[in-house]
């Protein structure tokens, strides 16, 4: 009875070492694969295309440290503010508002699949959103101030190579637009 336990102890550790040297040695047999991954964001009132923004990122499928391609695209806009002082006349002031694209992509393989995960936010500035024939403006909008759109996603979607999806189709409650986004992707030779 004591020899088995022994044995059964002994084998234990073995197991303990060896399973994670085993799956160390898996990890390192995927091999990293170059993806060339474009997202196309476009806005479109009714039939008409208002905009087409096109972002381009190269990631690494399979990379075992987790790596993630970011992209950063924007400006700060100003954004006046009245400042009335006790003592004197009113003076305008600016505070400053990051508006963009911020783009965040991983990759893992799964067989002739990829997986990409991408996180998407994009904003934008409208001015008086009452100057557009095709907008609904709500009581927030104020003639002449500016109006700030947002834009979140985070998902994950299976591509395989030369392949092309809409992921993501949305309309704007204020202006009755409809933002998508088309992602397209390519393994690099």
């Amino acid at each position: 009875m004591k020899r088995t336990l022994v044995i059964v102890a002994a084998l234990a550790v073995i197991a303990a070492v060896v399973a994670p040297r085993v799956a160390l040695a898996q990890e390192k047999t995927s091999p990293l694969v170059p993806l060339k991954v474009q997202l196309v964001i476009s806005r479109s009132s009714g039939e008409k295309k208002i905009s087409s923004m096109p972002y381009t990122l190269w990631v690494t499928a399979n990379d075992s440290r987790n790596r993630t391609t970011s992209l950063r695209m924007g400006v700060e806009v100003p954004v006046p503010a009245m400042l009335f002082p006790k003592d004197g006349a009113p003076t305008t002031s600016y505070n400053y508002r990051p508006v963009g694209t911020n783009i965040d992509c991983s990759a893992t393989a799964e067989g002739n699949l990829f997986k990409l995960t991408i996180t998407l936010n994009d904003s934008s500035v409208q001015f008086d959103a009452r100057d557009s024939a095709a907008s609904r403006p709500t009581s927030a909008a104020v003639a002449g101030a500016p109006s700030f759109r947002s834009f979140s996603s985070n998902f994950s979607i299976l591509l395989k190579d030369g392949q092309t999806a809409t992921y993501t189709s949305a309309t704007d409650p204020v202006s009755g637009e409809t933002l998508k986004v088309d992602v397209t992707l390519a393994v690099l030779k």
